[in-house]
């Protein structure tokens, strides 16, 4: 007899009452979509475009991407080619965590333009690979635990860059409210792929481009949009500079300086998260759904996840806007120390002097920027207003002028 091969255990199946419920009618007939309307591409930008949406449980859906920003650099850089502003052949720059450098940099591929990205430490060799192979020049910034100070230091390079090679154009994606015009493709794709009725869509705002582009996009179609922005602690942006997360630099999310793109006034709801937070929701989405995406969504997913309890008379849209190669040693190579997301619920809190960590909710109602996340004027100008079907109506800010001193983020 043949020798017999030992059976190879299987992990424990997760317990019907534990999966999500996918309704019947959820399901796609196979022959749904014909061959014939598969499309083939001129350019790997083109399908990247294309998020996958995923039902995540009744009323939560993910759109997950594998480069979400494609769309702002693709939006920007056309725009700027079609205005004039920028001509084949130039080179464009700029800072990133790398989501968007590898955008900028497939974008410039795509329109014969030249690529320099002033990387932060959170880019990793792969990433850099990439960048390097598509054409673009990398300078890396030295090791870091402070964004504030990875931050700085990128945006006092470009501006180095600029004072000795004026024929090259910086992007500046944290200012320039082009990059905002991207993403009314993308809400024409959401608009089409989701239920007609009231909308929610949850998403970690680092830029602002995401989040506020679509949402603008979104409610001038005529779409009810609530928007919840998803922040890390030690970020200026909606507030809690004060406080510092030393497990964690999110790339993405959150910053330790001012963005003029971020419209503070389209956001109804502001969840901030610590690194533990993030990473239980990001482990939770590949455990339970198989989805393998990083921090910034993870924490969305867990965000939405609470919404969903509270108030189920809506649609979720969840931006998952990249995939989790990044964080496969320090969150999924921890995956045994992540958190149950079931006993994980956000402290609600009705102004910023009583933000607390490690998670806490409030009800922003269109309120403007921080003190601390205003912009000054520079000498490139600053974002335009938004429209005023993508502007939300709300109260004055009525805190302290000053509420936390600045410090390290995370």
């Amino acid at each position: 007899m043949p020798p017999t091969t030992p059976a190879i255990p299987r992990p424990a199946l997760p317990d019907a009452a534990d999966a999500d419920p996918v309704a019947p009618d959820a399901a796609v007939p196979l022959d749904s979509h014909p061959l014939d309307s598969v499309p083939v591409h001129a350019h790997i930008t083109d399908a990247l475009k294309s998020a996958a949406f995923i039902r995540l449980s009744g009323s939560v859906v993910l759109a997950r991407f594998e480069t979400m920003k494609v769309y702002a650099a693709l939006g920007a850089v056309r725009a700027l080619l079609e205005s004039g502003r920028i001509t084949p052949g130039q080179t464009l720059v700029d800072s990133s965590s790398g989501i968007y450098a590898l955008a900028l940099a497939m974008a410039c591929h795509r329109y014969g333009l030249h690529c320099h990205i002033v990387a932060s430490t959170t880019v990793d060799t792969v990433m850099r690979a990439q960048l390097e192979v598509l054409g673009a020049t990398v300078e890396q910034m030295p090791p870091s635990q402070s964004l504030r100070l990875d931050q700085e230091r990128r945006v006092r390079r470009v501006h180095e860059l600029l004072a000795r090679r004026p024929d090259v154009h910086w992007m500046r994606q944290y200012h320039d409210g082009v990059h905002h015009t991207g993403y009314r493709e993308f809400a024409e794709r959401a608009s089409a792929a989701l239920p007609n009725g009231h909308l929610t869509v949850v998403g970690a705002v680092g830029t602002g481009a995401s989040t506020g582009g679509l949402t603008t996009a979104l409610r001038e179609r005529g779409r009810a949009v609530r928007l919840v922005g998803v922040q890390p602690f030690g970020s200026v942006t909606f507030g809690s500079e004060g406080f510092s997360d030393p497990e964690a630099i999110i790339a993405g999310i959150g910053s330790s300086i001012p963005f003029g793109n971020v419209r503070h006034e389209l956001y109804d709801t502001v969840h901030w998260l610590d690194f533990r937070h993030a990473m239980a929701g990001t482990v939770e989405l590949l455990r339970r759904h198989a989805v393998f995406a990083g921090l910034s969504t993870g924490a969305a997913h867990l965000v939405a996840r609470w919404e969903e309890a509270q108030e189920r008379n809506t649609t979720y849209l969840v931006l998952g806007a990249d995939t989790g190669h990044r964080y496969t040693e320090r969150v999924f190579g921890r995956h045994e120390e992540a958190q149950d997301p079931a006993g994980l619920r956000p402290e609600r809190i009705d102004s910023l002097e009583r933000l607390r960590p490690p998670w806490s909710v409030m009800e922003w109602a269109g309120r403007p920027a921080p003190p601390g996340a205003q912009v000054a004027d520079d000498p490139h100008g600053s974002a335009p207003e938004p429209t005023s079907a993508g502007t939300r109506s709300g109260d004055p800010w009525t805190a302290e002028k000053t509420l936390w001193t600045a410090g390290d983020a995370r």
